[in-house]
C-alpha cells in the first residue's frame, strides 16, 4: 500500500509538522535581540570560514526586522506543530515561495552565499506542500476537510 501525499492525508499533515519543526529550529534564534546577536555572530563566522561571505554589521533596524521575522515564524511554526491543517500547508507553501523569491533576490544583489542552504530548504518544502494542491485541484468538488 502506497501513501499518497494528498492535502487531506495524514502524510501531508506530517510534512506540515516537519516544515514547522524546521522553521522553529532555524528561526527561534532570530526572535530576540539577544539570541539574534549570538546567531548573527555564528552565521558570520560560518560564512567567513566557508568563504561564502559573512553578514553585515549589526544595526538596530536589522535587529528589529530579524526579530519581527523570527517572532512571526516561531508563532506560525507552533500553530502548525500543535494543530496542523491541510490549509496550513497551502499557505506555508505560498509563504515559502515568497521567502525563496526574496532570498534569490538577495543572492543576486550580493548577500552571503550562506543563503543558498536556506533557499534550497524553502524551495523543497514549498514544492512538497504546494504540489499536492496542484494535483488535487479539480479532482473533487468537495472542500478539503480539516484534519485534527
Amino acid at each position: 500500500m502506497t501513501r499518497s501525499l494528498h492535502p487531506s492525508g495524514r502524510t501531508y499533515l506530517r510534512v506540515i509538522r516537519a516544515s514547522a519543526w524546521y522553521d522553529l529550529v532555524v528561526t527561534a534564534g532570530f526572535a530576540t535581540p539577544w539570541t539574534y546577536a549570538h546567531l548573527h555572530g555564528l552565521l558570520s563566522w560560518v560564512g567567513d570560514a566557508l568563504e561564502l561571505g559573512g553578514l553585515p554589521a549589526l544595526d538596530p533596524m536589522q535587529i528589529l526586522y530579524a526579530n519581527l521575522m523570527g517572532s512571526v515564524v516561531v508563532v506560525w511554526a507552533l500553530l502548525r506543530i500543535v494543530r496542523p491543517l491541510p490549509v496550513h500547508g497551502l499557505f506555508d507553501g505560498a509563504a515559502r515561495a515568497l521567502f525563496a523569491m526574496w532570498q534569490a533576490y538577495a543572492l543576486t544583489h550580493g548577500a552571503t552565499r550562506l543563503l543558498w542552504a536556506f533557499l534550497v530548504v524553502e524551495v523543497a518544502f514549498g514544492v512538497v506542500q504546494l504540489l499536492p494542491w496542484w494535483h488535487s485541484r479539480g479532482a473533487t468538488d468537495e472542500p478539503v476537510q480539516e484534519c485534527v
